[in-house]
């Protein structure tokens, strides 16, 4: 996968894929969740990217991720909240 957003290979963590098919996910949410979704950055390197998916009961969906060489997806959440 590549992010036209970010300009970046993305790359998963074997735990974010454990977690991808736990909670129903596939590798286009993954892309659409980086390309489409809120971002919330922690640091300049460290980020959350959240959408609402019509039909999930399970929502927000988000993933935590790292801009390295690569965008390296850590994990992979549901029922998300965004601190203010």
């Amino acid at each position: 996968m590549f992010s036209e957003r970010f300009q970046l290979p993305i790359r998963l963590s074997r735990h974010a894929q454990i977690r991808m098919v736990e909670r129903g996910v596939d590798a286009a949410m993954v892309l659409d969740l980086v390309e489409t979704g809120t971002l919330k950055f922690k640091d300049e390197r460290r980020f959350w990217a959240f959408k609402h998916y019509a039909g999930r009961e399970d929502n927000l969906i988000c993933v935590a991720a790292v801009l390295e060489d690569v965008l390296f997806v850590k994990t992979l959440m549901h029922h998300f909240t965004p601190e203010d």
